[in-house]
Formats: C-alpha cells, structure tokens, sequence
C-alpha cells in the first residue's frame, strides 16, 4: 500500500490553486485591455484636443496591461522570470506621464513651475529604468 505525503499532496494542491488565480487574473487583464481599448477607439470618434490626449491615454495604459499580461503568461507557461517586462512597464508609464503633463500644458498659456519640474524628475525616472532595462538584459545575456 502507497503511503500518502500530506505536505507533497498540499503543496501539489496550492500550486494547482496559485496557477488557477494566475490564469483568472490574466483573463481579467485581457478584459481590462479591452475596455481601454474600446474607450480609447470611442475617443475617435469626438477629434477634439482633449479626446486626443485621453486616446494617447488610454493607448499607453492598453500598453502597460498588455505587459502585466505577457508577464503573467510567462509565469503560466513556467519560463524564468524576467526584470525587463517590469522594466518595460515602468518607461511607459513614465512616458505616459510625460506626455499627459505636455498634453495638458498646451491647452494652457503656460506650464506650472511645478510641472515642468516633475517632467524634468520624470525623464530622469525614464533615463534610470532604461539603464536598469540595458543592465538586465545584459545580464540576462550573459547566464546563457
């Protein structure tokens, strides 16, 4: 008679539940994009100032889930874990953030010292995860 391992039959259990919660939290990234999208697509149809900033948007933020999905994915798929989705993500929503200030200041006569100030602290942000994204790939290089 085989004897049971209660810890290997749990631990079996919990990995077969954390995979479950990874497949529904991609499921519900995949629809989160897809209402960005459609709202972004809506915004087409009203070509005015605002609406082209709010599609720029909600195009980068489509971007940003779209690489939390991929990221998920490869946990799915059980491939090694990577630094540069994050990476990824971090430059867009920097970028996302750069544009959005740019954006609102054009409607406006001129742009708060404040803002000009976060702009500037922004693409230093932009500048040190790109460092970061070139080192982790390079490194990622070198152990194959």
């Amino acid at each position: 008679m085989k004897k049971i391992n209660i810890s290997e039959y749990l631990k079996d259990f919990l990995i077969k539940i954390d995979m479950l919660f990874h497949a529904i939290a991609a499921l519900l990234l995949f629809i989160a994009c897809g209402y960005v999208l459609y709202y972004a697509a809506a915004n087409l149809a009203d070509p005015t100032r605002v609406a082209v900033i709010a599609l720029v948007n909600d195009v980068l933020l489509a971007l940003i889930i779209l690489e939390l999905l991929w990221t998920v994915i490869r946990f799915l798929k059980k491939q090694k874990f990577s630094l540069a989705p994050f990476l990824a993500i971090g430059v867009i929503a920097s970028i996302r953030r750069i544009l959005l200030i740019e954006a609102q200041g054009s409607a406006m006569e001129t742009i708060s010292h404040d803002k000009l100030i976060e702009i500037g602290v922004t693409a230093v942000v932009v500048i040190i995860f790109m460092i970061g994204y070139y080192l982790a790939v390079k490194a990622q290089r070198l152990e194959q």
